[in-house]
Parts: C-alpha cells; sequence; structure tokens
C-alpha cells in the first residue's frame, strides 16, 4: 500500500467512530476505501494498513461478493445477505449477516457493514446455560443426597459378604466396592457443582491469578506440556473471587491438558491476556457494562467436535470419554456469576477458551 494513501471518500468521523458494527467503504475497483474502528478490530488489523488492499483478498467470504456489489451499483439499491462464513485468514469462520449499499452521494463506493452472529448467539447460548446450570444444579443436589445412603449400604454388604467368601469369588464382591467406590467420587463432584458458593468479589490481579493455577498444573496434570505466558502486564485489576477465578484457569488449562494429551507429544499452552473494549453486556439492573480484560487458554489440540461445540457449556456434555461435563458448565456458571462471558473458538489444531471479565468498578468521589 502507498503510505501516502488518502481516502478518496471522507465520511463524518464522529458517525463512522460510533459505528458499533464492523463497517468498510468499498472503491470502484473493489479496494477498500475506509475502515471504521469496529472494523479494525474484528479484522485485528490497522485502517492505515487495510486502505487500498483489495476488499476480498483480506476478506474472505462464502458468498459470490463481487457480483453483489455489482448490482448494487447496477440498481442503486442496497442488498442483505444473511448466514454467511467469513474470516480474515488468521481465524476461525464466523457466520454473519451483510448489508451492502451505494453512498447516495457517490453510487460507484460501496458502504459494507458486517454484522456477526457469534456474539449474538453466544450471548443467547450463555443465559441458556445459566438456566441450565440452574436446573442440574438442583438435580444435583437431590441425585446425590438420595444415591450416597444406599450407595454406603451396597459397598458395606459387599464388604460383609467377602469375608466369607473364597479367593476367587471375592473378585465380584471387589467390583462392588470398587464401583460404588468410583460412583461416590463421581457424586462428590455434582455435590460441588452444586454447593458453589456466591463469589466474594474484590479487586483481582488476573495474572496473580493464572499463575496460581499455572503452577498448581504445572505439579499436576500438566507436568509434560509446555505452557507459553502472552500476558499484558498493563492490564489493570478485575473484580472477582480470586479463589474462583483461580479454580475457572486451573479447569480451562486442565480442558486444554486433556485435549492435548489426544494430539500427542510436543504440544503447547498458551496462556494469553489482553485489552479489548468492543464486548459490552447488560446487567441485571438494565446498566451497561464493558468487559475489556480478556484472558485466551490456547491449546493445539486435536479441537472440539462440531457436534458438541454449540453445547459445551452445557451440564453432562463432554467431548471425553468418561468425562462428566460438569467442569465446563461449572467454568460457565461462575464467570456468569462475576457478571462476565466465556466464549470458544475450535478448529482442529487450536482451540481458544475466552473469558472476558470487567474492571473493578470506579468509587465516585463524594462531592463536598
Amino acid at each position: 500500500m502507498n503510505p501516502a494513501y488518502r481516502s478518496p471518500y471522507p465520511v463524518p468521523g464522529v458517525v463512522w467512530a460510533s459505528l458499533p458494527l464492523p463497517a468498510l467503504l468499498i472503491g470502484p475497483d473493489n479496494r477498500i476505501a475506509e475502515v471504521n474502528p469496529a472494523g479494525e478490530i474484528f479484522l485485528n488489523a490497522s485502517s492505515r494498513s487495510l486502505m487500498g488492499q483489495p476488499a476480498f483478498d483480506r476478506l474472505s467470504i462464502d458468498a459470490p461478493m463481487e457480483d453483489a456489489l455489482r448490482r448494487a451499483r447496477a440498481n442503486q439499491s442496497p442488498l442483505f445477505i444473511n448466514d454467511v462464513d467469513m474470516t480474515t485468514g488468521e481465524r476461525a469462520p464466523v457466520q454473519c449477516n451483510i448489508q451492502i449499499a451505494p453512498m447516495h452521494d457517490n453510487a460507484d463506493v460501496i458502504l459494507l457493514i458486517i454484522s456477526p452472529r457469534d456474539i449474538a448467539d453466544r450471548l443467547g447460548r450463555s443465559m441458556h446455560v445459566k438456566s441450565a446450570a440452574k436446573s442440574a444444579i438442583g438435580m444435583a443436589e437431590m441425585l446425590a443426597h438420595e444415591i450416597k445412603n444406599p450407595l454406603a449400604g451396597i459397598s458395606g454388604a459387599a464388604q460383609l459378604l467377602s469375608m466369607g467368601l473364597e479367593a476367587e469369588d471375592r473378585e465380584l464382591t471387589d467390583l462392588i466396592v470398587e464401583e460404588t467406590r468410583r460412583i461416590v467420587k463421581l457424586l462428590e463432584q455434582v455435590e460441588q457443582f452444586g454447593n458453589v458458593r456466591p463469589p466474594e468479589l474484590r479487586a483481582v490481579n488476573i495474572h496473580d491469578a493464572l499463575d496460581r493455577a499455572r503452577k498448581s498444573a504445572m505439579v499436576g496434570f500438566a507436568a509434560h506440556m509446555h505452557i507459553v505466558e502472552e500476558y499484558d502486564p498493563s492490564l489493570p485489576p478485575t473484580f472477582a473471587d480470586p479463589d474462583q477465578l483461580m479454580q475457572v484457569f486451573l479447569n480451562l488449562i486442565k480442558n486444554a491438558a486433556e485435549a492435548c494429551q489426544r494430539a500427542g507429544e510436543g504440544s503447547t499452552i498458551r496462556l494469553r491476556t489482553f485489552y479489548d473494549l468492543s464486548l459490552r453486556l447488560r446487567r441485571k439492573d438494565g446498566t451497561p457494562a464493558a468487559l475489556p480484560l480478556q484472558i485466551e487458554i490456547i491449546d493445539d489440540g486435536p479441537g472440539i467436535p462440531p457436534d458438541l461445540s454449540g453445547d459445551i457449556f452445557e451440564p453432562f456434555v463432554s467431548g471425553r470419554e468418561n468425562g462428566t461435563g460438569l467442569g465446563l458448565a461449572l467454568v460457565s456458571k461462575i464467570i456468569s456469576d462475576h457478571e462476565g462471558w466465556i466464549s470458544v473458538d475450535s478448529v482442529p489444531g487450536r482451540t481458544v477458551f475466552r473469558v472476558s471479565l470487567p474492571m473493578v468498578p470506579r468509587v465516585k468521589k463524594e462531592q463536598k
């Protein structure tokens, strides 16, 4: 790109910068003439590096875009293209809705607005998961209470029977005892899922919680793994329960380590933190909340099976043999209780779990 490139199609700066969706102006030669700030974030590139570039070299869209732009120019009317996969080549494809329209003062210039569906869809799933988790908690508590008592009786009876049996027959009673203990252990995990206390919120350094989780993992299940830290040291503290936050990170690192074990030797887990103001949620009281603190746990395992990717945070959904499906559901519940958000992008060879958290709220000074 020519460093001196200047767009011949200026847009009012305040309006352009305020658009919450990624937007591009595409010139008559189908080159990028302007990109708004949301578009820079979506494309992960600065407007300076994008302007003057062929639009569809930088954006891969599963739709006949050049023909669509040609029709919009010829008919002088907008077009809407829904449910198309879009990627920049550096990320997994994202399903989007696209709106294109010719500019009124220059019909050959096209305004292209991208509406990524992943955020809206995942937020909807997040709310559904929270509701499902509450139902699962109630069922978990009831089942754990009702099942553990008879299991203790079964195990005790088997141990009494074994005292009067020959060694070869004792194998059966030993099997009964072993299996009842395994079920009790599972029920204890279910009870833990149901007994998460409300978070005790205070200012927490994200990197301290990550470091605690990393050290715990390195002396246990991730002792064979290579863990790379890519931290932004300038991140401000979040408002969280430090123990629950450490539990979230530990569960996600364990999930990544187990995925990497299936991929074989030489696998790497990356812990990445950065600041991104593009995500905002609405609190229960209706006030908006920014979630600028981003934590990513990235592994190079085989990825999440496509048939599970949409439900991976649901209780009792697991991609592992003998998995309980409670770990990620518990993570989702804790993050929801912290008014945060968790998402996942997964393709073979790269799975990214992203946790988005708020900053410590500013204390308003009392007016004298």
